[in-house]
């Protein structure tokens, strides 16, 4: 019985968003270089040389060109600036003692809505609270957040593919106007808010380098995207895991907040929201791989998969594709969730922010007693930030 327990184990899949991804990504461009190996991916998410090309960042320098560009698609010295500017808003140290107290009195606040409702959306809950955290860290604090939360939830939402060139400018023109919605509701007022009075947030920061509104609003279309957008559906996904997984959620409430943190990258492992990274090659490069050197010309397209890099066994070690409380990552010398907030210089500056905000909340969501999950999310494909979507899930007491 034992003997099938582990053979059962070797080839159990507890991902749920595999077979979305799957029929989702069509990358459709010639030539592009595949990195799946966790090795030559680290490689070339810490290779110099190799600009931004994800997330449409290429689209956007043609219209803005690289001074000022949002740091998510900045490179080189002007990136390494940036980031080392507004490492204070994001540290570890800083999330743990600046933000904590709003994340604790927001989970409170939202569990016991629940809790007196008797069943509730969760990813409009997770996305209530992922708004709200990033709001603060961002200054977008001069609107009503559930106004804001819209606005955000139908720019990022994912939408069926557009064809033909009249589908293209009509969804352009979509864009455009829910982008002009964001910024004369949200934006606007904390720019002008903060150009009275400077505040500890991005957008004074922002301000005091010399960013034209214009700019302003492009970067915070980005952190809406990274701290907003994801991290919604990263709690969505954890809880998903964790309220069907009957081991996993008794070692989750039964853990200090470190351990928890540990649980909720082995599920951020197996679901990275974001699950694909690009980068275009500025000079000619090798890569080492398993079967070999890959030389890379200049000009080249990678795609770094984060998923398959993942679940690299050299890496993850044994049953890759099963959530593992006790998955032992140490020798990697790699975070707990591994390549799932990237690596490098352009490594997710919001990790930590994430991470302790998932933990908290879902720490109080789940010792509510007698709640379950009564309604499983639907998964869709949102070509935007290569990410799944989950939407509908309801929980219950």
């Amino acid at each position: 019985m034992a003997i099938d327990q582990k053979v059962q184990d070797a080839h159990r899949d507890d991902r749920k968003s595999a077979r979305i991804v799957g029929a989702g990504v069509h990358d459709g461009v010639n030539g592009m270089i595949c990195v799946a190996e966790f090795a030559a991916a680290r490689q070339v998410l810490r290779s110099n040389g190799l600009r931004q090309a994800g997330f449409r960042a290429e689209l956007l320098e043609r219209f803005t060109g690289r001074k000022n560009a949002p740091v998510l698609f900045q490179d080189g010295e002007a990136h390494q600036k940036q980031r080392s500017a507004t490492a204070r808003f994001f540290a570890p140290k800083v999330v743990g003692t600046r933000y904590r107290a709003l994340m604790e009195e927001l989970s409170e606040r939202l569990v016991e809505r629940f809790r007196s409702a008797g069943n509730a959306e969760l990813d409009a809950m997770s996305l209530e609270m992922a708004v709200a955290v990033a709001a603060e860290i961002v200054g977008l604090t001069e609107s009503k957040q559930a106004g804001m939360a819209r606005r955000l939830n139908r720019f990022f939402d994912a939408s069926d593919p557009q064809r033909g060139w009249l589908s293209a400018i009509t969804a352009f023109a979509a864009s455009q106007y829910k982008m002009l919605a964001f910024y004369l509701r949200d934006v606007r007022p904390a720019i002008r808010g903060r150009r009275k009075t400077r505040r500890q947030d991005v957008i004074s920061h922002l301000l005091n380098q010399g960013y034209s509104d214009r700019e302003i609003l492009t970067e915070c279309l980005t952190y809406g995207a990274a701290g907003m957008a994801t991290t919604r559906e990263f709690i969505v996904m954890a809880a998903w895991h964790l309220f069907e997984n009957a081991e996993l959620k008794h070692r989750f409430i039964a853990s200090d907040e470190a351990t928890q943190v540990a649980l909720l990258e082995e599920i951020l492992r197996l679901e990275p929201i974001v699950g694909a990274l690009y980068r275009r090659a500025e000079h000619e490069l090798t890569i080492e791989g398993k079967g070999g050197p890959i030389r890379v010309q200049a000009g080249a397209l990678l795609k770094v998969d984060v998923r398959a890099a993942n679940t690299d066994p050299a890496a993850a070690g044994a049953c890759p594709f099963r959530a593992d409380a006790d998955r032992d990552l140490r020798a990697t010398r790699s975070s707990d969730s591994l390549m799932s907030f990237g690596d490098g210089p352009h490594r997710c500056p919001g990790a930590a922010v994430a991470l302790q905000e998932t933990a908290i909340f879902l720490d109080r969501l789940l010792r509510v007693p007698n709640v379950r999950l009564m309604r499983p999310p639907t998964v869709k494909w949102n070509p935007l930030i290569s990410s799944y979507e989950l939407r509908g899930a309801v929980i219950a007491t």
